[in-house]
């Protein structure tokens, strides 16, 4: 028997002999059915199971010949079954084969990425608590805008990544199904009953209807989730790239001993990680595209998405293992500097506490409009570097005239936007941190 899902490296799913033993045992379980429904003599399966052996440099000499990769699988399995291997594909085509198979394997690869998901959770959620009351700026198109917390920024990388998770569970379960209904797909030379068998021994479930070919949009579907993890990741990757530049400074990748960063430059401490993550991400996404080509296939089936598949499907799977495992270690080990954030925070002089300005004004009877009017005279003036924010608005007339020192002084405390951070935290990690 195969041995499905404990398969510890991706490339050991994409391996050719593993998939090759898939096949074997599709055509294996389609023949113990038949002997079920008394089609096949009782015992040929077992004895063609004992025999059958998996020459992968076989196959690939015969297929020069063939020119089918099918056919020259069965023909390689002649020698070493002997006569029983006329039992073998018996009422199947090659989709049956090709495509249960590739189910399966593409679930293989779907639990080895859930378990890295599982892993990456738990480092973001690990690091979004220990800075959850760590300061900083938040900006928004690039330019400061009021103070966050860089836990509150990890707490939106793990609900996005728990999002990918679920939506990886889901995908699986459209993945998993199988067909052995024959060329058309109408079940004309074996039963049903021969497809529910097969799938049910490995872990599928029957496509309720398909021609040739088990229908695309469950590959697309698995791609472009594959995609959209990617997309996340280098979203990730992006941000870490730009807390990381000299100007800002706030975190940046591990550096570690004997590392270096450029061939010219000594002083070099680059974020390589997540510049190949971003560039990885752009091969998964341009991937999923080739799927969605893949869905409209001529009548029955043609086989121009299979080339395509071939590479795609095995291609996006390594890379995602390899992108969760990279950022996970990149997020693990990142160097956070609260005290460089503190600065950053300051650096505008108080003019990211505008809003909260504006507000008290408001509360205090000011119309909004004269009061966004007067914070944004002492802002700009503040912004032109004339005097201190705080400065200009303690000696305002208009904001004078509203709020007293004690009140401007508390429009300054950056404590008070992270006061809703417990119930921010509760909804993404649940009660005492647990989801």
């Amino acid at each position: 028997m195969i041995k499905r899902y404990t398969l510890p490296r991706m490339e050991a799913v994409w391996d050719l002999t593993h998939k090759y033993e898939i096949w074997l045992e599709v055509e294996l379980l389609a023949c113990e059915a038949l002997e079920k429904e008394g089609q096949v003599p009782r015992g040929i399966a077992a004895k063609i199971r004992r025999r059958a052996k998996i020459d992968p440099d076989r196959i690939a000499a015969i297929e020069k010949v063939t020119k089918h990769d099918v056919i020259a699988f069965l023909e390689s399995l002649a020698k070493p079954v002997g006569k029983n291997v006329r039992y073998l594909h018996t009422g199947l085509t090659s989709s049956d084969i090709v495509d249960t198979a590739l189910a399966v394997q593409m679930g293989e690869a779907l639990d080895l990425i859930l378990l890295d998901m599982e892993v990456l959770l738990s480092v973001l959620k690990k690091r979004a608590f220990e800075h959850r009351d760590t300061l900083m700026v938040g900006r928004s198109h690039g330019i400061h805008g009021e103070p966050v917390s860089f836990g509150f920024k990890l707490a939106i990388w793990y609900e996005e990544a728990r999002r990918h998770r679920d939506r990886l569970r889901a995908v699986r379960k459209d993945i998993a199904v199988g067909k052995l209904s024959g060329a058309m797909g109408t079940f004309a030379h074996l039963g049903p009953e021969v497809e529910a068998y097969v799938c049910q021994k490995l872990g599928l479930q029957p496509d309720p209807v398909s021609n040739q070919v088990v229908q695309r949009d469950r590959h697309a579907a698995y791609l472009s989730a594959l995609a959209l993890l990617a997309g996340s990741i280098e979203k990730f990757a992006t941000e870490i790239r730009h807390l990381q530049r000299t100007e800002v400074l706030e975190a940046e990748e591990f550096f570690s001993e004997g590392q270096k960063g450029s061939s010219a430059m000594p002083h070099k401490r680059n974020p390589i990680a997540s510049e190949n993550l971003c560039g990885l991400a752009r091969i998964v996404r341009s991937n999923s595209l080739a799927a969605m080509e893949n869905v409209a296939l001529w009548h029955e089936r043609d086989i121009s998405h299979s080339s395509v598949e071939r590479v795609i499907v095995p291609d996006s799977t390594i890379l995602i293992d390899y992108m969760l495992v990279r950022v996970t270690d990149l997020i693990r080990n990142l160097l956070v500097y609260p005290q460089r954030m503190k600065q950053n925070l300051e650096l505008t002089g108080g003019l990211v506490y505008s809003q909260r300005l504006l507000l008290a004004l408001v509360e205090k009877g000011a119309q909004r409009k004269e009061a966004y009017e007067a914070v944004q005279r002492c802002a700009m003036s503040a912004w032109k570097g004339r005097a201190g924010f705080h400065d200009l608005v303690s000696k305002d007339p208009f904001i004078t005239r509203h709020l007293k020192a004690s009140g401007i002084q508390a429009c300054f405390d950056p404590r008070y936007y992270l006061r809703h951070l417990d119930k921010i935290f509760k909804r993404v990690f649940g009660a005492g941190g647990k989801k």
